[in-house]
């Protein structure tokens, strides 16, 4: 949904708009963030866990109803040679408006072919699209990375990887199989506030962010966030205190949140209407692989 979504914005706002706007769409990731840590805070010390993944599972259900509503990019009804449907997209929008169409016609521009998966390992993207690829297996490692790191971190009591006074030690049943005994801590007050603080930092660097991508460009803009995000990964290993890794935490939280605006704006831009989608498509497949990935390495 999130490829989605952003793949309709890219089609319909100018160019010249694109790099303002895509990055304080993260304002509403960020609700979403800090609304879930909110209900965990409050169901799973009462009900449990899986009553937040069923409260959690709302939105996505309404969103079933939701996407009735959303209108199709008129670029790809063009692109597609369905012009009538994306005039009226059009139509539907400037009435909403309060405005009125320009004069003049939409033209069909001339495709010899549909974008397929081999055209992006063409000659012509093949550098392009691997390039991508990496770029966002890595930034998603680095999002999920530091998501389960900071829950690892708090279990630790913030400091130096020390135990927790207030493990709960849970083994087996009794049947004769190995005893494999499970820590467990549940969350305080005091680190739902720590996650709350460190998931601001989300938008923390927006205004820096979009001030990048417009005037130092999508490439310079991303390598030096990505720059920055493996900085503070390694500080990440220093002995500090619980104000210090908060800010850490912070920071790369901010960091990592600016290179998925970037590369985002960067991806949706580089391949043409026809291949967008696709290319979309198929870095999120590489995202959820490094989301995948992310927990086995955060433990």
């Amino acid at each position: 949904m999130a490829a989605g979504r952003l793949i309709i914005k890219t089609e319909f706002l100018p160019t010249k708009y694109r790099g303002y706007m895509l990055p304080l769409s993260q304002v509403f990731w960020l609700a979403g963030s800090l609304l879930i840590i909110g209900l965990a805070s409050v169901i799973i010390p009462t009900i449990g866990w899986r009553w937040l993944i069923r409260v959690a599972s709302i939105p996505g259900i309404i969103l079933i109803v939701a996407f009735k509503f959303i209108p199709e990019s008129a670029r790809f009804n063009v692109s597609t040679g369905n012009t009538r449907a994306a005039l009226a997209t059009l139509e539907r929008i400037a009435k909403m408006n309060r405005s009125v169409m320009p004069e003049g016609k939409l033209v069909e521009p001339v495709l010899e072919k549909r974008g397929r998966f081999a055209d992006l390992l063409d000659a012509k993207y093949l550098r392009t699209t691997l390039q991508i690829w990496v770029i966002w297996l890595g930034i998603s490692f680095a999002y999920y990375g530091v998501i389960l790191a900071s829950a690892e971190l708090l279990e630790r009591d913030l400091v130096c990887g020390s135990k927790s006074d207030s493990e709960v030690v849970v083994t087996g049943g009794d049947s004769g199989e190995s005893q494999s005994p499970c820590y467990c801590h549940m969350f305080a007050p005091s680190d739902y506030r720590t996650m709350i603080i460190s998931t601001i930092g989300e938008i923390a660097l927006n205004p820096l962010n979009i001030l990048g991508i417009n005037f130092l460009g999508r490439r310079l803009s991303l390598s030096i966030t990505m720059g920055c995000t493996a900085l503070f990964f390694l500080l990440l290993n220093i002995c500090t205190s619980s104000a210090g890794l908060i800010g850490f935490l912070f920071m790369l939280r901010a960091l990592v949140a600016a290179n998925f605006n970037t590369v985002y704006i960067y991806t949706a831009e580089v391949y043409p209407t026809t291949m967008r989608a696709l290319g979309m498509g198929t870095s999120g497949s590489l995202c959820r692989i490094g989301a995948m990935v992310a927990p086995f390495i955060s433990q």
